[in-house]
């Protein structure tokens, strides 16, 4: 069933039923402006990825602040923002099923949809839809620029971008070249030599693109690990950080370069105390069904001397030091997700907050999209 809307504008924040998923708006769209800010002073192009978010609400705001679209990783998800009013919508993954490629290009009717390949059959599949549906579709060749996922080596991108070029209801539009391995390497120099093999085999790949005879217009990829290197690259034009707007516990623990912008924790999950059986522990509402814990626990915020513990499915273990302010059933803490996008796609509505009071309920619309 649909999850209760947790609050209203206008409610104070601790009127939210927990638990529940609240973006602190002040710093949310101080990391928006920050990112914002800093692409369009290199004259590059931002496309937030929306699979950190899945919100039509958070889409709009960054492309109010002038981004050219978004990102996306599943078909549904891509569809649900363009029926949201998004006009310009990459998908980053590969789509082979003809009936997903049928519905993107009903889709690319209404709004430009861009599509990654490193198969010349799904091309020729996607090409198909794109012409029954009159519609056309941007093509990107993928590669595989150290991640060891999806993507073509340098040396077949030429052969391949001519395939795009020649395929009817196709327009081939440039090189997807994300590193996905380098978001979390913990140090500095660690992301920098990621990042450094990235940008060789990304010269070595638009070579071979131009050998063949076409224009490398576009080269998009960089996440929030790592936006700062493809930025100063000079070979990326187009950047896809998407977690830069929430920030989770996980990017938390990188180790910021000295000239790495600082972004703050906006999203959290607010929970309530249920029960306290001893002094050294505090049981709340929020347990594995509340969070993904695929990088780890999540983060206490505000509250010294207070760990999340372990959870089971519906409960959540405190670890209450000795000195700390002790907790009482109803007090609520504030939990940083290890892992903001897959916890994000646990709830039906984001509450965002300002000054104590709710100023505005987000639905999620592309929540469980996996097709």
């Amino acid at each position: 069933m649909p999850q209760r809307i947790p609050a209203a504008a206008g409610d104070p924040q601790d009127a939210i039923e927990t638990p529940a998923l609240v973006v602190d708006l002040d710093a949310f769209e101080a990391n928006l402006d920050a990112m914002a800010a800093a692409v369009a002073a290199a004259g590059l192009r931002l496309r937030p990825h929306a699979k950190s978010h899945k919100c039509p609400a958070i889409a709009h705001a960054q492309i109010a602040r002038g981004a050219v679209g978004i990102c996306c990783q599943k078909t549904d998800e891509a569809l649900a923002f363009v029926a949201a009013g998004v006009r310009d919508v990459l998908l980053t993954n590969e789509v082979v099923d003809p009936r997903k490629l049928a519905r993107l290009a009903a889709g690319a009717r209404e709004a430009r949809i861009g599509l990654l390949f490193d198969d010349a059959t799904a091309a020729r599949t996607a090409s198909a839809a794109a012409a029954a549906a009159g519609a056309t579709l941007d093509a990107y060749v993928e590669i595989d620029v150290g991640a060891g996922r999806c993507g073509v080596l340098p040396q077949r991108a030429g052969e391949l971008a001519a395939i795009l070029a020649a395929l009817p209801g196709l327009r081939f539009a440039g090189l997807h070249c994300y590193h996905g391995g380098a978001q979390h390497l913990r140090t500095p120099a660690g992301r920098e030599a990621a990042i450094a093999g990235a940008r060789e085999r990304v010269l070595a790949a638009r070579r071979e693109v131009e050998r063949a005879g076409l224009e490398v217009a576009i080269v998009t990829g960089a996440g929030t690990g790592t936006w700062p290197l493809e930025l100063a690259s000079g070979v990326w034009n187009e950047l896809q950080p998407g977690s830069y707007a929430f920030m989770d516990a996980d990017y938390g623990r990188n180790e910021p370069a000295e000239r790495d912008l600082r972004f703050r924790h906006s999203l959290f999950a607010i929970a309530s105390v249920m029960s306290v059986p001893a002094p050294e522990r505090a049981v709340c509402d929020a347990g594995l069904k509340a969070f993904s814990f695929d990088s780890g626990l999540p983060l206490v915020h505000g509250r010294e001397g207070l760990n999340y513990a372990k959870a089971s499915d519906e409960h959540g273990v405190l670890a209450v030091a000795p000195g700390a302010k002790p907790l009482a059933p109803g007090d609520r803490v504030w939990l940083v997700p290890g892992h903001c996008d897959p916890t994000v796609n646990l709830y039906d509505w984001i509450v965002g907050v300002r000054g104590g009071r709710v100023e505005c309920v987000w639905p999620v619309s592309a929540r469980g999209a996996l097709g």
